[in-house]
């Protein structure tokens, strides 16, 4: 994940046209207010707990919040880092606190996933099928199956989608490497009568082998429609498959103007046709047509943050400047536009590595305490279905002193994981209180969420970039019925830093209109019962 955020931030993938589209979508036109302010609804706060970060290395505290699920309309997997710290006390307890699945390496061998051989008749995962999670990266492709394409695009007119007729029948094919995971069942001790199939819930696919040259194009798209169409077939039916490459559209981080008008991906809309070869290693003719989009359950937009994006001492405010919430909102209000699919974004709470930003060339940077809880709030306001929360690391040892290479410091055991409960403590704010209105007759407003600025005279609703660019606090909302949630927060704003705005909702007979005062940067969430016009 994080080298394709950065071959796609230098523009070094040959498919990728973003840094291309000179001009965004025209500013929308403030409606002024006739007449005096409407009475103004009382927003109810949402409640916060309160805790002491941890200053431990290695360690965070799932106990900051109390118990709490997802509703039924939403996911998270957690592929993040320190399961170990608590699945021997309570195993269950990463569910109660806002995540619905686990990637199998987080899982533990004997007791969640059988991983040697057949498991002892009669025994089951504990883990239910909505639990499971896989991530295929690019190699459980390379090392058990010789598939090259999955490092380097480039090797796709070499690739075998499976055995050609009259061939010797060989493991290093695209269809066996999907075929074979049918057999996760056995670990899971859940096969269907006389037979087998894959029965993770969720399957996400990391293969970053950009930097295609163009006449291998139309090769990359063959052989992920026909990758994901396999992943499907040897799979349950409720098994949902997605992609991290390609989404419609990649903003890596920027949430430009231009994201605003550009087209989804080439390689998501690009038809299965057959190349000169393609045929002879057996791509079959009932792909022909066959788009990602088509195939695919869901789609995966979201990006890494780099250092500059945590930085409260640096201006935020250009067109192509880095801002955390632009970029997490920007990137979902893009795509819901582009696409139906629902969208499930990686989020990780550490800088991506990269020499080309300050302070970025190693993870060890964790997300401030705002920008923390705010991703794990201000996120689901534009209307995504789940999220991978992950890291690079997988179990914790707290305590341990800091690593005596300098060029290691701050990265592993060195971090203080704070940020996961600052990012914890978002999800419990919005879901343990307000869970309900997440029932999927919810209405997003996204930019239609229409504020005022100078104290209620004109409304307005803007997009990320638009409100990144004027340097205005950020405010969302949810309608569901007559309630209302909103999310209003001032980014990067010092903490003696008072910022009011107003926000209304005039639609579908309601006359809601509300005042709200941001202190510093905190993440304001509450809710109202609107009153009829």
């Amino acid at each position: 994940m994080k080298v394709l955020a950065l071959c796609g931030l230098l523009g070094l993938t040959g498919v990728s046209v973003w840094y291309a589209q000179p001009h965004g979508p025209a500013d929308p036109v403030p409606v002024r207010l006739t007449g005096s302010m409407p009475p103004l609804t009382t927003l109810t706060p949402t409640p916060r707990t309160r805790f002491t970060p941890t200053t431990r290395r290695g360690y965070y505290n799932l106990d900051v919040v109390g118990d709490f699920t997802l509703p039924a309309t939403k996911s998270i997997t957690f592929a993040g880092a320190g399961r170990n710290l608590t699945v021997e006390q309570d195993w269950s307890k990463l569910f109660r606190r806002g995540f619905s699945s686990i990637v199998q390496t987080r899982m533990v061998n004997g007791k969640e996933r059988w991983a040697d051989g057949f498991p002892p008749a009669g025994w089951r995962s504990r883990l239910t099928f909505n639990q499971r999670a896989l991530i295929l990266y690019n190699n459980y492709f390379t090392e058990p199956f010789g598939l090259a394409w999955a490092q380097d695009g480039n090797k796709g007119p070499s690739t075998l989608y499976q055995t050609p007729p009259g061939a010797r029948a060989t493991r290093n094919t695209l269809y066996q490497s999907a075929m074979e995971l049918q057999g996760s069942c056995v670990g899971f001790g859940d096969c269907p009568p006389g037979g087998m199939q894959n029965t993770y819930s969720k399957i996400f696919v990391d293969i970053e082998n950009g930097s295609l040259r163009p006449e291998n194009e139309q090769e990359q798209g063959n052989l992920m429609v026909y990758l994901y169409s396999t992943l499907k077939r040897y799979a349950s039916p409720k098994t949902e498959v997605g992609t991290v490459w390609p989404v419609v559209h990649n903003s890596f981080g920027y949430s430009r103007s231009s994201d605003y008008v550009a087209r989804p991906d080439e390689l998501w809309t690009q038809p299965v046709r057959h190349t000169n070869t393609s045929r002879q290693r057996g791509l079959p003719d009932n792909m022909l047509g066959k788009t990602v989009g088509d195939v695919v359950d869901f789609q995966m937009p979201g990006t890494y943050y780099f250092y500059p994006d945590f930085d409260y001492t640096i201006p935020h405010t250009a067109d192509n400047a880095r801002h955390w919430l632009a970029s997490l909102m920007g990137e979902q209000e893009v795509n819901a536009r582009l696409s139906t699919k629902k969208r499930i974004a990686w989020q990780w709470l550490f800088n991506t590595q990269s020499s080309d930003f300050p302070n970025s060339g190693k993870a060890e940077h964790a997300a401030p305490p705002a920008i923390a809880e705010g991703i794990g709030i201000f996120y689901w306001f534009g209307g995504a279905y789940g999220s991978v929360f992950w890291d690079d690391q997988d179990a914790l040892t707290p305590d341990q002193p800091l690593n005596p290479d300098p060029a290691l410091r701050g990265t592993g055991n060195d971090r203080n994981y704070a940020c996961y409960e600052h990012y914890i403590h978002g999800l419990w704010r919005l879901f343990k209180h307000h869970g309900d209105l997440f029932d999927g007759r919810e209405t997003y407003l996204n930019d239609a969420t229409e504020c005022s600025y100078d104290g209620g005279r004109t409304w307005v609703g803007y997009n990320a970039n638009q409100l990144k660019t004027r340097d205005l606090p950020f405010v969302r909302a949810i309608v569901n019925g007559d309630q209302i949630l909103v999310a209003a927060t001032k980014p990067y704003a010092k903490p003696s830093q008072q910022t009011p705005v107003q926000v209304r909702y005039v639609k579908n007979g309601y006359a809601f209109y509300a005042s709200v005062t941001l202190n510093g940067d905190e993440i304001y969430l509450g809710r109202a019962t609107m009153p009829r016009g």
